[in-house]
């Protein structure tokens, strides 16, 4: 990304971040966090990276919503930040988080293992 992308990009996380938790009122979505906002050197395109919490069902349920509510979202856009384009949002899931949780529960338990290991051995 170019450097006017990303601070592009920057400024719609902030943005995007706001008009989630104050101005959509769907009952679908859950906890959302705008993890990155990548944006093409056009500024046409933008994917934001979001990350949810809860079980595979709610997931997907907040990310229907997000998906149903991508032109609210443009259009606050349009209204907050000048641009000569607003550009084409496109919502994905960002795993980082819930792999991040993964590895640390498996060196957990690597861990718990290694102490009983030497705590019980003869």
């Amino acid at each position: 990304m170019s450097k006017r992308a990303t601070r592009v990009g920057d400024l719609l996380q902030k943005e995007i971040s706001s008009i989630i938790l104050q101005e959509l009122k769907d009952p679908r979505l859950g906890f959302v966090t705008v993890t990155g906002v990548s944006v093409s050197d056009d500024l046409r395109n933008a994917r934001i990276f979001v990350s949810v919490l809860g079980s595979h069902d709610e997931i997907q349920q907040t990310f229907d919503g997000l998906q149903s509510a991508t032109g609210f979202i443009r259009n606050c856009i349009g209204k907050r930040v000048r641009l000569r384009y607003v550009p084409e949002l496109s919502f994905r899931l960002d795993e980082s988080v819930s792999y991040g949780a993964h590895i640390e529960e498996l060196l957990r338990n690597l861990k718990s293992e290694n102490s009983c290991d030497s705590h019980g051995g003869a």
